[in-house]
């Protein structure tokens, strides 16, 4: 395999690639696929610690089990989403803002409720930028584009 720039990128690499996509878009990948990845991880991490908890309190390690699942499936769902919002795949665009709406409302409510953690208002506020660079001008005309290419099936 050649490492020329002219050389196709296939398979792993092409999941990396962010060349043609507007700045903004490829800040928003990035914050995407990042919190997906630290979303992810943290979930599985946090399922193999609840294991432990099991010991002591049942109950609640099947809720903390439960939650960690949730996580990780939201960072999974992250993951997904950003790869084909890279794609010009209007649902995916979609799917990340509704991503953003979950995670403000669930920091209001830990807010209220005076649980959770201050890191909420911050992964809250992040996902709320890269969501606003989703629906910039530039992003707009992306996405246009990439669906008059036929890269937005009615999936």
């Amino acid at each position: 395999m050649s490492n020329s720039p002219s050389a196709p990128r296939t398979g792993f690499t092409r999941m990396f690639a962010v060349a043609g996509l507007p700045t903004g878009l490829k800040v928003s990948f990035w914050i995407w696929f990042m919190g997906g990845m630290l979303g992810l991880l943290g979930g599985i991490l946090g399922m193999l610690a609840s294991l432990v908890l099991f010991v002591a309190a049942p109950g609640a390690a099947t809720l903390v089990l439960l939650l960690m699942v949730l996580a990780a499936g939201v960072g999974a769902a992250q993951i997904v989403f950003a790869l084909a919002m890279k794609e010009g795949k209007r649902r995916a665009r979609l799917g990340l803002t509704a991503l953003t709406g979950i995670t403000l409302v669930l920091a209001v409510a830990n807010g209220a409720m005076g649980v959770g953690q201050a890191g909420n208002w911050a992964a809250s506020l992040i996902s709320l930028a890269a969501t606003v660079l989703l629906w910039l001008p530039r992003s707009q005309a992306f996405f246009a584009a990439a669906g008059r290419r036929g890269n937005t099936s009615s999936e």
